[in-house]
């Protein structure tokens, strides 16, 4: 899974790959192992990240209610989002290649520039 998020996030982000793996690392160290986390249990900028992750569906939430003393709460669990990860990791994102521009133009239209230039 580490692979696929890493690939995951150079594709949403259009991260380079150390940047993608130092994030990847940050995400693995919040979760300790765990398939999901308490909300409870991060700090504030973890919380930051994983809001944001969620927006771009790499993470998701799961919310379960429970009764304590007579009241009914709440409690919110992280985990990542596997299909999505991996939809993300096998997008191919077409970048065009910058000279890519220049084969497009045709040879007459380069032909003329070079007559009318000379």
């Amino acid at each position: 899974m580490k692979r696929l998020l890493v690939l995951a996030l150079m594709n949403k982000f259009g991260m380079l790959k150390d940047d993608a793996k130092a994030l990847t690392k940050i995400i693995e160290r919040a979760f300790n192992g765990k398939k999901e986390i308490p909300d409870e249990d991060i700090n504030k900028e973890i919380r930051a990240l994983f809001y944001e992750l969620q927006r771009e569906k790499i993470l998701k939430v799961k919310r379960e209610e429970y009764k304590e003393r007579g009241k009914i709460l709440r409690r919110y669990y992280w985990l990542l989002d596997d299909k999505a990860i991996k939809e993300e990791a096998k997008a191919i994102k077409e970048k065009e290649d910058e000279s890519e521009v220049y084969r497009k133009i045709s040879k007459n239209s380069w032909l003329f520039r070079r007559s009318y230039g000379s």
